[in-house]
């Protein structure tokens, strides 16, 4: 996602500089991930094994840089009506938390039988 400029300066700076604070602790939490556990962070990230390895063992400087941009690096994985209609069933929290995980895992698996 790019910032478009539609004239208020101040306004696209603030936003970029928001999308780059998100960004900052996005990847922060993702090396994290990788770092303590690997196959927790690729579920929980829908990332692959080398994207992974690759967050694991970036540098902090590298992770700055990267975070700078303008584009948003995190996405949202709730594309799918199902998974929004999880948190509208009235269910307690972890009968929700257990349900995301199951369409989320589902997901995956449909994701990488598209891939191979």
């Amino acid at each position: 996602m790019e910032i478009e400029n539609n004239g208020d300066a101040g306004a696209s700076g603030d936003v970029s500089k928001e999308i780059g604070d998100v960004n900052l602790a996005y990847m922060l939490l993702a090396q994290k991930l990788a770092k303590q556990d690997r196959a927790a962070a690729m579920y929980r990230l829908g990332v692959g094994r080398e994207l992974a390895d690759l967050l694991a063992n970036m540098s902090l400087t590298q992770i700055v840089k990267l975070a700078t941009s303008n584009f948003l690096l995190c996405s949202f994985r709730l594309e799918d009506h199902p998974m929004f209609a999880v948190f509208g069933e009235g269910k307690d929290t972890s009968l929700q938390q257990a349900h995301m995980s199951i369409l989320m895992a589902a997901r995956q698996t449909r994701e990488a039988d598209a891939v191979a």
